[in-house]
């Protein structure tokens, strides 16, 4: 019996530790198909935080390093071609040499950001890689033509779309010859083409095959929502709601930079009451005390890290010229700016993913196909390297992140895998994800001449301004044929049109824009247009007729001490509502449109309240009343 008792003993003991063994084996598999980042899994060997960004923080166990470790060289393997040479860039500056203007007059050397100019036909992409890597040469000939929101289009017959035969992922990090557009004339005006957005299908697909994650979710909704069409008033009301609601995941661990974030909000919400500011007027914006204390603050303590992974041209490849300039200028100020950037990411308050919109587009769209896949992937691809082999993007969900894309396209191109990070969007339809007191609007500015951004700049003396309302433009989207069926030939004292014609340097547009009162600012596919900066620029009071467009830099300027914002269903009515305006009341608006011009220049040297010092404010500024503390 006793025998018989041990042997029954011995058997149960086997199976118990076969059972053991089998348990301790499933799990050291999980580890092993952990996801590479993002949200980890609960691990028996680490702890539910990871490693820390900052001195401040626990450094991480050995185990954690070891799954790190592993991250890293799963991403690597997997984009083998985003894979940057760790001592290459340990040994590059604070500053990218690489990146040049691509200008009419030729291209731009870091120094001092001047240009060296030379001749050429059209406008040329050629790239030569590092150590026998891929090659792609690009030759655009620009389509010269007149219109409204001036698009770059390149000939079919010219165009040969590197999606053919190079799949996006592996495009490689070549060294990068940038166009050079021809100075043959003195102008170069750009028609807008066919603008399409990705299918939803096309985004979810995609997002599902990606394994990173945002981070953990917010205990409040993002944002609010919105009735069909959003007045300015109501908007108003959505910034201020969201302020009070939105905060940006809790980070995962500590940074000292989270403290300075909370307190320099403090510091901007106590700010003393200013009646006169040196260089602001008070009425163009919504509490000039609080932008004054804040930008201050911003050039006292911001720093900037610019990821220099990517491939040209897509990432680190400024275009200068057109309507989707914002992006190129402010990349290409950006990564030579040594007042913001800093080399240590831990001191980072910010992350610049320096990818631009328009190249994306020029690059891998293949024209009529109607299929955004490939752009999207890219995206996505490019930042699961980006968290595969830096911690930062996990430590807040991309919070801290931020993007600048005027394309008509980066809305859908971002929403999944961005959504967390504040997105500069020329593109600012709040019913089509815009995030207020989040996300910025970029002003699209028209660039002619990247030599020197402000040619032409101001307009006649009121007593010249002898046109009440002038548009021209093509007839894209549907608001602007109910503007011409309304008012096209209809009357003296408005001038709008269709498509003028062609002219040398664009000039009778020009000269329209600078003798009107009021110039119209009618959306074309999408909500935005480069007419709202084109009025300012020209001095020209800008009446917008977009509904659900979120004007630029909306978080500080108070638009209505300014501007005129008409809803779509008004147009009929359109020359009345400007008639009851009281002249006194124009000639205040005309004269606030002199003074807020110098926040929509571009510099070659950016100077103090320009376009992009406010573009960078308003990011750092919606940062600021996101940003939580662990």
């Amino acid at each position: 019996m006793g025998k018989d008792f041990m042997s029954l003993f011995r058997r149960e003991r086997k199976r118990l530790l076969w059972l053991v063994g089998i348990t301790f084996a499933v799990i050291l598999a999980l580890q092993c198909f952990e996801l590479p980042y993002g949200s980890l899994q609960p691990s028996v060997f680490s702890s539910d935080k990871l490693p820390a960004s900052d001195s401040s923080a626990d450094p991480p166990s050995v185990s954690e390093m070891s799954v790190l470790n592993q991250q890293n060289s799963t991403v690597e393997h997997l984009h083998p071609i985003e894979t940057v040479n760790k001592t290459k860039i340990s040994e590059e500056k604070d500053t990218i040499s690489g990146t040049g203007y691509m200008s009419e007059q030729g291209t731009v050397s870091n120094k001092s950001l001047g240009f060296d100019e030379s001749d050429g036909s059209s406008a040329v992409l050629s790239e030569n890689s590092d150590n026998n890597s891929i090659g792609v040469n690009l030759t655009r000939e620009v389509n010269i033509t007149s219109g409204s929101d001036h698009k770059l289009e390149t000939s079919d017959a010219n165009f040969h779309s590197p999606s053919h035969a190079i799949p996006p992922t592996y495009l490689t990090p070549p060294i990068t010859t940038p166009p050079v557009l021809s100075n043959d004339s003195e102008e170069i005006d750009f028609t807008e083409g066919e603008r399409e957005k990705p299918s939803q299908d096309d985004v979810d697909a995609v997002s599902k095959n990606s394994s990173i994650t945002s981070g953990h979710k917010e205990t409040k909704d993002s944002h609010l929502p919105v009735p069909e069409v959003t007045s300015i008033s109501e908007m108003n009301t959505l910034l201020l709601q969201n302020r009070a609601s939105y905060r940006s995941m809790r980070p995962r661990w500590s940074s000292a930079v989270d403290q300075e974030l909370l307190r320099v909000r403090s510091e901007i919400e106590n700010a003393p009451n200013l009646e006169n500011v040196e260089n602001l007027y008070a009425p163009l914006f919504r509490n000039v005390s609080m932008f004054k204390r804040s930008y201050e603050l911003m050039e006292k303590t911001l720093k900037v890290y610019v990821y220099r992974e990517g491939a040209k041209p897509i990432m680190h490849s400024p275009y200068l010229l057109g309507i989707y300039a914002s992006e190129g200028w402010f990349m290409r100020l950006m990564e030579v700016n040594k007042g913001f950037l800093t080399k240590d990411p831990k001191k980072a308050h910010l992350f610049y993913l320096p990818f631009s919109s328009r190249m994306l587009e020029e690059t891998l769209y293949v024209r009529n196909s109607h299929n955004h896949k490939n752009l999207i992937q890219y995206l996505n691809d490019y930042v699961d390297m980006i968290a595969g082999k830096h911690p930062f993007w996990n430590r807040t969900g991309g919070a801290d992140h931020f993007l600048v894309a005027c394309h008509d396209w980066a809305p859908t191109e971002t929403k999944h895998h961005m959504a967390k990070c504040i997105r500069a969007l020329c593109n600012s339809d709040v019913r089509e994800g815009f995030v207020l007191g989040k996300d910025v609007s970029l002003p699209e500015t028209y660039v002619r001449n990247a030599q020197k951004p402000t040619r032409d700049l101001g307009g006649k003396p009121v007593s010249q301004k002898k046109t009440l309302a002038f548009f021209a433009g093509g007839m894209h989207g549907y608001v602007r044929p109910i503007l011409l069926q309304h008012w096209e030939n209809k009357d003296p004292d408005m001038k709008i049109f269709g498509v003028l014609p062609k002219s040398k340097g664009n000039r009778n547009y020009i000269q329209y824009m600078k003798s009107s009162k009021y110039c119209i600012c009618a959306k074309g596919y999408e909500v935005n247009s480069p007419r709202v900066v084109e009025a300012i620029f020209y001095e020209c009071v800008p009446v917008i007729i977009s509904d659900n467009f979120v004007p630029p830099f909306f978080e500080v300027l108070n638009w209505e001490s300014f501007a005129v914002i008409i809803l779509e269903k008004d147009i009929p009515n359109l020359k009345s509502i400007l008639l009851s305006i009281p002249e006194k009341r124009y000639l205040q608006m005309q004269m606030r449109v002199k003074k807020v011009q110098q926040h929509f220049l571009w510099h070659r040297n950016p100077v103090k309240y320009d376009i992009f010092h406010m573009t960078l404010h308003s990011i750092w500024y919606n940062r600021v009343f996101t940003a939580r503390a662990r």
